[in-house]
C-alpha cells in the first residue's frame, strides 16, 4: 500500500467518526498523484474506509469529461458522463463505483482532497447570507460557489470558477464552500488539511455560538399506544423500526406550526437522501387517541400529495421519530434530520434559513447517483423473514436464553435481552451489536418476577424500536427438593419466576402486539415460553419445578385461545435437559452437583455418575442442545396455523400420545 494511500484511509477515518462533520457516511475523499486518482467508492462509509474501498481512476481520462459533447437533456447527458467516468476506472473489476463528485476533486490542484457536509459550517452555508459571511471571515482567499445542482452542472460551474481564481491569484483556492452542500478543503499534506478545518471552525465558533446544554428529554410512555400502530402504518409487507430522539433542541421545534416550519424543508442533497422531501408534524400530543386520530387524518393527504410514506415524524411534545427498514438505516435517517435541525438553528443566527426550492429538490430526488445512494444505503432482500423483527428474550444473558439471543441476532433480528445479571448481559449487548450488521441488540435490567419490571421492560423495548414482534419467555429458576427440604420460600419464588413471569411477559407484550394486529389483521406475532419436559411429566424430588412448568403449559393453552384472534401464536417449547449451560453444569449451583448433594440419583458418586444417569434416559443418548431448541423455536415463528402446542424436544425421552 502506498504510503499516501494509508494517509487518505486514515483521515477519512478521522473525520468520518466524528458527527460533527460527517452524517451517516457522507463526503467523500481523494489523494491523487500525476497519473492517478484514487477516491472513496460511492456508498463507501468514510469511518470504516479501507483499500477496498477506494477506486483507483485514470487522470488522463477523466479530462475527457471536461471536454465532452454531451446531450440537452439533463437526464441523457448525467447517464452520458456517468459512462465517461466508467471509462476512467482503472480496475473495473472491483466493481465499485467511484464518488459522482470524482471530477470536482481531479480539478483542484492539491495531491489530497476531503470534502465533507460539517454541521456548524452548513450552518452558514443553508443561511441567507451564506456568501456575505463566509467571506467577512475567511476574505477573499477562500471560493464561495452559489447552489448548483449536483453532477456534471456542479463540475463545469465548479470548473469555470476554479479558472477565475487562478487567473487571479495564480494557484488554486484550498477551500470551497458550495451554498447549501458543504466544503471542500485541499492540500498536499493530511496533517494541513486537519488544521484548515480546525481553523475554518474556530473562525466559525467566533460569529456564531455552538449549541451547547442540549439536555435530553424523556421518553413519554404515552408513545407506548401510540408508536406500534404508526410502525405498522408506516411500513410496507414487512414493518421496520421506528426509531426515538428528543431534547431540548428538538422541543425549541415542535412546539407549533411556526417553529416546525423552520425544519419542514430540505437544506441539502444529503437530508433528500436519506429523510426524503417533506415531513409529517402531528400538533395534537395531549392522548394518545388524540396523537394517533391526528396521524391518521394527516397520512392518506401526505401519501396523496407526495407519492410517498414518509420517513420523519414530529409529534408535539414528544420528539422525532424516523422510521426504516432497520435499525441502522433508521438511526441513519434520524441522525440526518437532528442535522437538519442544528443547520437551521446555526442559519436562523446567521440572517435566516435558506431552503431547497423546489426545483432543485425534485432535481437531487429523482437524481439517479441518489437513488443508488439510497439502493446502497439499504439492506440486501435475503428472502429472511425474520429480517428486522423485534424479539425479547427473558433470562437472555447466559444459558440456552443467551444462546437464542446470539442466533436471532445472527437472522437479523433485533434483540432485547432482558435477565437480572447485569454483570454478564450488558457485555453481551455490546458484543453483538458491535458486529457489522444492520440490527441492534440491547441489554434491560429484568425480574420478570415482578410485573412492574416487566411493564418497564415492554416501555423500554418500544422506546427503541418502535413495536414487538416475538417475546420468548426463557427466565427461569430450578431449585431441586423434595417435600422434606423444600421450604415455603424457595417453592414461592420458584413460582413467581417459572409461572407469574410468564404471565408477565405475556400480559404486557401482547397489549403492543394487539395494537399492530388492528392496523394489519393479517400479520402475525409469536409469544414463545421455553418450557421443560419437566411440564410434560413429573419430576422426583423436583415438584417446585415441574409444577410451575405444567402451570405453564395450562397458560399457554389458555392464552392462545384468548390472543388468537389477534394473530398473536402462543407456544411452549420443552427440551430436554441441556447439560452445557450452567442450569446443570454449574461447579457450585448447577443441577449435577444439586442432584449429588440431595442423593436424587441412587448410587451416584460423582458428577459424571449423575451425568451419565441422566443421559441413559434419553433415546437419543445425548442431552438437548441449542440448536435442536432453534430448529423448533424457528418452526413456530415461521408456520401460521398451529397455537397452543407443546412442542417436545427431548431426543424421545418424552413421547406424546
Amino acid at each position: 500500500m502506498k504510503p499516501e494511500i494509508k494517509e487518505l484511509i486514515d483521515i477519512s477515518k478521522y473525520f468520518g467518526s466524528n458527527k460533527e462533520y460527517v452524517i451517516a457516511g457522507g463526503g467523500n475523499t481523494s489523494f491523487k498523484d500525476n497519473e492517478t486518482i484514487w477516491i472513496k467508492a460511492s456508498g463507501q462509509a468514510l469511518a470504516e474506509m479501507n483499500e477496498e474501498g477506494l477506486v483507483s481512476l485514470s487522470r488522463q481520462k477523466l479530462h475527457n469529461i471536461s471536454s465532452g459533447n454531451y446531450s440537452e437533456d439533463p437526464a441523457t447527458r448525467e447517464e452520458q458522463v456517468k459512462e465517461n467516468l466508467f471509462r476512467s476506472i482503472l480496475d473495473s473489476g472491483k466493481n465499485r463505483r467511484p464518488s459522482v463528485e470524482t471530477s470536482l476533486h481531479e480539478i483542484i490542484q492539491y495531491k489530497f482532497i476531503v470534502h465533507l457536509h460539517p454541521t456548524l459550517i452548513n450552518g452558514i452555508l443553508c443561511s441567507r447570507n451564506a456568501k456575505s459571511l463566509t467571506q467577512k471571515l475567511f476574505g477573499e482567499s477562500i471560493l464561495f460557489v452559489p447552489y448548483t445542482d449536483p453532477g456534471y452542472t456542479l463540475f463545469k460551474k465548479l470548473e469555470s470558477e476554479i479558472i477565475s481564481y487562478r487567473g487571479k491569484f495564480s494557484y488554486d483556492p484550498q477551500i470551497i464552500f458550495l451554498e447549501n452542500h458543504g466544503s471542500f478543503v485541499g492540500a498536499d499534506t493530511t496533517e494541513e488539511i486537519k488544521k484548515i478545518y480546525d481553523d475554518i471552525i474556530k473562525k466559525i465558533h467566533e460569529q456564531v455560538p455552538s449549541i451547547t446544554d442540549v439536555i435530553p428529554l424523556p421518553y413519554n410512555p404515552i408513545l407506548n399506544k401510540v408508536l406500534p400502530t404508526i410502525r405498522i402504518l408506516l411500513s410496507g409487507e414487512q414493518p421496520g423500526v421506528l426509531r426515538f430522539r428528543n431534547n431540548s433542541l428538538i422541543a425549541r421545534f415542535y412546539q407549533n406550526q411556526q417553529e416546525f416550519h423552520k425544519i419542514s424543508l430540505p437544506l441539502t442533497p444529503d437530508i433528500i437522501v436519506y429523510c426524503k422531501t417533506r415531513y409529517l408534524y402531528v400538533e395534537q400530543s395531549s392522548t394518545a387517541e388524540k396523537i394517533l386520530d391526528s396521524f391518521r387524518y394527516q397520512l392518506p393527504h401526505f401519501l396523496s400529495e407526495y407519492g410517498y410514506l414518509p420517513r420523519i415524524l414530529i409529534i408535539k411534545d414528544m420528539g422525532i421519530f424516523a422510521v426504516g427498514d432497520t435499525f441502522a438505516n433508521a438511526e441513519a435517517c434520524l441522525d440526518v434530520y437532528e442535522d437538519l435541525i442544528k443547520i437551521s438553528y446555526y442559519a436562523s443566527l446567521c440572517g435566516g434559513i435558506k431552503f431547497l426550492i423546489p426545483e432543485q429538490v425534485s432535481f437531487i430526488d429523482q437524481w439517479e447517483v441518489e437513488n443508488y445512494r439510497r439502493k446502497v444505503a439499504q439492506p440486501e432482500d435475503s428472502g429472511n423473514k425474520l429480517n428486522n423483527k423485534i424479539a425479547i428474550v427473558t433470562g437472555g444473558a447466559q444459558g440456552f436464553g443467551a444462546g437464542i439471543a446470539e442466533s436471532l441476532f445472527a437472522l437479523n433480528m433485533n434483540v432485547i435481552i432482558a435477565d437480572l445479571n447485569e454483570e454478564t448481559g450488558k457485555p453481551f449487548a455490546t458484543l453483538l451489536s458491535s458486529r457489522k450488521s444492520e440490527n441492534k441488540a440491547i441489554f434491560v435490567r429484568t425480574d420478570v418476577s415482578d410485573a412492574e419490571s416487566v411493564k418497564d421492560l415492554i416501555i423500554k423495548t418500544v422506546s427503541e424500536f418502535g413495536g414487538l414482534d416475538i417475546i420468548i419467555s426463557n427466565a427461569g429458576i430450578l431449585k431441586a427438593g423434595g417435600l422434606d427440604e423444600m421450604d415455603a420460600e424457595t417453592f414461592s419464588k420458584t413460582t413467581q419466576v417459572n409461572y407469574n413471569g410468564y404471565f408477565h411477559c405475556v400480559k404486557y407484550a401482547s397489549e403492543v402486539m394487539k395494537l399492530q394486529n388492528q392496523e394489519k389483521p393479517g400479520y402475525f406475532a409469536d409469544i414463545i415460553q421455553i418450557n421443560s419436559k419437566s411440564g410434560l411429566k413429573g419430576s422426583n424430588r423436583n415438584f417446585a419445578y415441574a409444577g410451575a412448568k405444567f402451570g405453564g403449559i395450562g397458560l399457554t393453552q389458555s392464552f392462545a385461545m384468548e390472543l388468537a384472534p389477534f394473530r398473536i401464536k402462543v407456544n411452549s417449547i420443552c427440551p430436554g435437559n441441556f447439560y452445557e449451560g450452567p442450569l446443570w453444569s454449574d461447579p457450585h449451583t448447577g443441577l449435577f452437583v444439586q442432584y449429588l448433594k440431595t442423593g436424587k440419583v441412587p448410587g451416584a458418586k460423582n458428577i459424571d455418575d449423575v451425568r451419565k444417569f441422566y443421559e441413559d434416559k434419553v433415546p437419543m443418548k445425548r442431552g438437548c442442545k441449542l440448536e435442536d431448541v432453534m430448529k423448533a423455536l424457528l418452526y413456530i415463528i415461521d408456520q401460521e396455523y398451529e397455537t397452543g402446542q407443546a412442542v417436545p424436544v427431548t431426543g424421545g425421552q418424552v413421547m406424546l400420545a
